[in-house]
């Protein structure tokens, strides 16, 4: 089968056409033509560091964790998927477990469920990692109707997703960014926009939870923005964060006796620890979908699967908007 590789990693690890073997179905397993694949941060971390990070795929490597496409063949005791099933999930590119940049994937069943309907292969494919970071953060922090819910990055891969999951939930939903572009997505998608460039912190606390703070804040940005989102946050609040690799000091959590709940998704994939509940939140992640209450947004270029190394670049850039998804079939 076709697939993109990399011999190297680092600014020197090129994506390069390759022919490798087709996977056989294993138990446990479907076998998978893949349609469409997209881009996610990990996937450019791994691509640039990977030599330092524990998880990533001996060389050469075939990057890439998001899929949608149309199963081939079960193995042994699969019961719930059957030939010609439409599919989605996050389920390669990590350790042994070969990417999705490429034709076909041996798909660990616990990692996937069938695609939403109502979604195009390139939508679907757009949705499995952010959504279930998402969806762990949000429940984590105990995400119920009626609270107000801030989400830093609303217009991000993660953060736009958030926001939906937040809504359909019942909550009041909040998002920052710091372009007009963004700020009016995020309004499009139903949250209340906040530019974060313009309004100070207690500025959008008082304007919008009279000076008391927010129940829920998701932070998808990380870094400095972890000190703002306990500025942020009501007392006992509760905070979802899925970039935490940074020095903080907690005293403000302290003060004001907020929970920290740290996202990475990534654990069961990585250890094989609880994988069924990734294909659990994929269940739910499509039936929202086909409510009409979640929906991707998805990068304007397209991209084949040769242009992989573009498509790294394009999500590298910062220029988009949406989720990059690469064509594979």
């Amino acid at each position: 089968m076709k697939a993109m590789t990399v011999e190297q990693y680092g600014s020197n690890g090129e994506f390069v056409q390759a022919n490798v073997p087709k996977p056989e179905v294993t138990a446990g397993h479907i076998l998978v033509h893949i349609a469409a694949a997209s881009v996610n941060p990990v996937d450019t971390k791994i691509h640039a560091n990977g030599a330092d990070l524990p998880f990533a795929p001996e060389l050469p490597a075939v990057l890439g964790m998001d899929f949608a496409g149309t199963v081939e063949a079960v193995g042994d005791g699969v019961t719930d998927f059957m030939v010609g099933d439409e599919v989605y999930g996050c389920a390669g590119g990590l350790g042994d477990l070969q990417g999705t940049l490429a034709e076909y994937i041996n798909a660990d069943i616990r990692l996937v469920a069938k695609k939403p309907a109502n979604l195009s292969m390139r939508e679907a494919a757009a949705l499995p990692l952010v959504s279930i970071t998402a969806y762990e953060g949000l429940t984590r922090a105990g995400t119920t109707a009626g609270q107000k819910v801030l989400v830093h990055g609303g217009s991000g891969g993660v953060g736009h997703i958030a926001l939906q999951l937040a809504k359909a939930w019942g909550a009041e939903v909040y998002a920052s960014a710091g372009s007009q572009e963004k700020l009016d997505l995020i309004r499009n998608l139903g949250a209340t926009p906040i530019n974060y460039k313009t309004e100070s912190v207690s500025d959008y606390v008082d304007a919008h939870t009279n000076g008391k703070g927010f129940d829920v804040v998701f932070d998808s940005v990380g870094s400095d923005n972890i000190a703002t989102s306990l500025e942020a946050a009501t007392l006992n609040g509760q905070i979802a964060t899925t970039v935490s690799t940074v020095e903080v000091d907690l005293s403000q959590a302290h003060i004001k006796g907020l929970s920290l709940h740290v996202v990475f998704m990534l654990i069961p994939m990585i250890h094989n620890v609880g994988r069924e509940a990734h294909a659990i939140i994929l269940q739910e992640i499509a039936k929202l979908a086909e409510s009409g209450k979640l929906k991707p947004v998805l990068d304007e270029n397209r991209y084949s699967l040769s242009d992989a190394g573009k498509a790294h670049k394009r999500l590298l850039s910062g220029e988009g908007k949406g989720k990059v998804v690469i064509d594979i079939a």
